[in-house]
């Protein structure tokens, strides 16, 4: 099978991001008087959209309070904090190898917003190497599918054509519900144990060992 499309999450996928969003979210939590929220469970809602993972973290949270945690957690993210973000070793060169493939096309699909991810394609001038994009504010977010959905349709490509590669459950969940095949990378922030229940059709130990098998499809 050829995968004519390649749909990555972002954060913990392709970026070694989760050491801020814990620790972005954390102070966020603290600043807007709810307190301390543990690392464990923050790394377990990244990937969802930023109002789905307030909810989840901080069950019956008033409506004002939920927005000062959201500003205070975009806050921290772009202006407040210094933990570093990159690329996981050899994603870069993998993802343009991959898109250097004649009739390759490749997207990403991310709880990122529009803002956010459009301001990771500018710091690390690797926007040019997708094709399409999707985030959780301009849809439903993970794991709904719709945000699969809608980059099939732009890019005109059937679920069977079209495999997504992620690290969470939510990632895997939604490819799963429309059929799509999905492949687990086990050094993001979900245990393997929890992404071989969405029966992935391949489950990746490294970065060389994804691109690997991505190129032989």
């Amino acid at each position: 099978m050829r995968y004519r499309l390649v749909i990555f999450d972002w954060d913990g996928t392709l970026m070694d991001s989760a050491a801020r969003i814990v620790g972005c979210m954390q102070a966020a939590s603290r600043d807007a008087g709810w307190g301390e929220l543990s690392a464990e469970a923050v790394r377990d809602i990244i990937g969802l959209g930023l109002p789905e993972a307030i909810a989840t973290l901080c069950p019956g949270i008033d409506p004002d309070r939920a927005e000062l945690l959201r500003s205070r957690y975009a806050w921290h993210f772009v202006e407040g904090s210094d933990t570093p973000m990159t690329f996981f070793p050899e994603v870069e060169r993998g993802l343009a190898e991959l898109h250097g493939r004649p009739g390759q096309r490749l997207a990403v699909a991310t709880g990122k917003s529009r803002r956010g991810l459009d301001r990771v394609f500018r710091e690390s001038a690797c926007g040019h190497w997708f094709h399409a994009s999707r985030t959780a504010d301009e849809t439903r977010s993970k794991p709904h599918p719709l945000m699969l959905e809608e980059l099939l349709a732009e890019l005109a490509v059937p679920p069977a054509e079209a495999v997504m590669v992620g690290d969470t459950e939510y990632d895997l969940e939604m490819a799963r519900a429309i059929g799509m095949d999905r492949v687990a990378v086990t050094w993001g922030v979900h245990a393997p144990e929890r992404l071989a229940a969405s029966r992935p059709a391949f489950t990746a130990q490294t970065v060389p060992e994804l691109f690997d098998w991505l190129q032989r499809r």
